[in-house]
């Protein structure tokens, strides 16, 4: 569908964020668990509260950063059966908007570029949030 690029842009002990380098869909980014579960119920009550907490702050931190029309968090696993989650930046404007990112394009969608410093201001915006 979309070929992407993958860079670490925080991590802990426990998982880490990736933003996914896709001009289609800008911002986008994933927080991947960081030992293998394929379930959300495999975790235990304080690593689903801790992933959740990250989860929501990669989404805050893209609401901060980029003012979308609206954020899409997507658990899926059935191609990668390891527990992560798609945050995904959404706009009217973009090509496949109100579907899903997987689903047919409904039109030619406007093309975003990212500040420069993404990256750093993403990791200072979950540094925050999450301390």
């Amino acid at each position: 569908m979309f070929t992407a690029t993958e860079s670490v842009v925080w991590s802990d002990a426990c998982c880490r964020v990736l933003h996914v380098t896709d001009a289609t869909f800008a911002g986008f980014c994933r927080v991947v668990w960081g030992t293998h579960v394929a379930e959300f119920s495999d975790l235990d009550d304080a690593a689903r509260t801790h992933v959740m907490r990250v989860v929501a702050g990669v989404e805050k931190g893209l609401r901060d950063l980029l003012a979308p029309d609206k954020v899409n968090l997507a658990s899926l696993g059935n191609l990668v059966p390891h527990l992560h989650w798609h945050v995904i930046p959404r706009y009217r404007d973009d090509s496949h908007y109100p579907e899903p990112i997987w689903a047919a394009p409904q039109r030619v969608g406007v093309v975003r570029t990212l500040p420069r410093d993404f990256a750093a201001r993403m990791k200072r915006a979950l540094d925050r949030s999450l301390a």
